[in-house]
């Protein structure tokens, strides 16, 4: 299985080598053409302003909407859930995301850097826990009734599915 990673911004390299040690093919995806070929989609952590401009400077926003709609699969991480959600507060006005998965997030809604911390999640599905690190993440504020929330922490959703699409907090 290929598996494209937007490697436009922030943690990309960190996902393709999982997607690697996982067995998938990671496809780093920067222009339209590298899209193309692959299964499914990460958007990675990173900076979500910066990602929803760079999608619009490389040509990619048009491409990767087309794909989704399509039905391609994705996987949105920290800044990555933030273009996943049809709302974000506090983003900038002219930040755009896809609306793939009904959920109101808040920017860094954990704080600031320094307010970054560990903590180790009961995830549905699995046997063990998983050990999730937050960064300045994003705070899930509202879910729809059609989500699925997978896993939560202090009663906050941090990790949910919606069809095709699936986001983390972390």
């Amino acid at each position: 299985m290929k598996v494209g990673v937007l490697a436009l911004q922030g943690a990309f390299a960190s996902h393709a080598a999982m997607l690697d040690e996982a067995g998938a093919t990671p496809v780093e995806v920067r222009r339209a053409d590298e899209l193309a070929g692959v299964d499914a989609l990460v958007m990675p952590g990173g900076e979500s302003t910066t990602m929803s401009m760079l999608l619009d400077t490389s040509g990619l926003r048009d491409s990767i909407g087309e794909r989704l709609a399509d039905g391609m699969g994705v996987f949105g991480t920290c800044a990555g859930m933030i273009l996943c959600a049809t709302d974000v507060l506090d983003g900038r006005p002219d930040q755009r995301g896809f609306s793939l998965i009904d959920m109101t997030v808040r920017r860094n809604g954990y704080g600031r850097q320094l307010d970054s911390f560990e903590t180790d999640l009961s995830v549905d599905g699995l046997a063990d826990d998983f050990h999730a690190v937050f960064i300045r993440a994003p705070y899930v504020e509202r879910v729809g009734p059609d989500v699925e929330v997978i896993a939560v922490h202090d009663g906050i959703p941090v990790l949910a599915r919606s069809g095709r699409c699936t986001v983390a907090s972390f």
